[in-house]
């Protein structure tokens, strides 16, 4: 799926990119994996909705698992593909019912 990204990419004109596929891929990759883990981790403090905050961090750890531990693996394209979709579906699911906080401040156990 990625070679096809790739030729629909070139074919509007950014073919020049392909130089930092490297650095995107290794490194500014798992920084915003990192980043949308941290986010969805802090978001548990605001809005204490589990079921949220399960989804929200299951896309950046399959993404980070696959990148690093199971890099090795042929499934493992399938974990990041998958982390993915779950990162994109749980946002969209953030812009079409926003989080609200579930419990005041007495009743929410720090």
């Amino acid at each position: 799926m990625l070679p096809a990204i790739a030729n629909i990419a070139a074919a509007l004109g950014m073919g020049f990119l392909g130089q930092w596929e490297g650095l995107f891929i290794n490194t500014l990759f798992p920084l915003f994996a990192s980043l949308a883990l941290a986010m969805n981790i802090l978001g548990w403090f605001s809005h204490r909705q589990w079921h949220r905050t399960v989804l929200g961090i299951l896309g950046p750890i399959l993404v980070l698992l696959s990148l690093y531990p199971w890099f090795q693996y042929g499934w493992s394209t399938y974990a990041t593909y998958t982390g993915l979709g779950l990162m994109v579906a749980v946002s969209i699911w953030d812009m079409v019912s926003p989080a609200s906080k579930r419990c005041d401040d007495e009743t929410c156990a720090v």
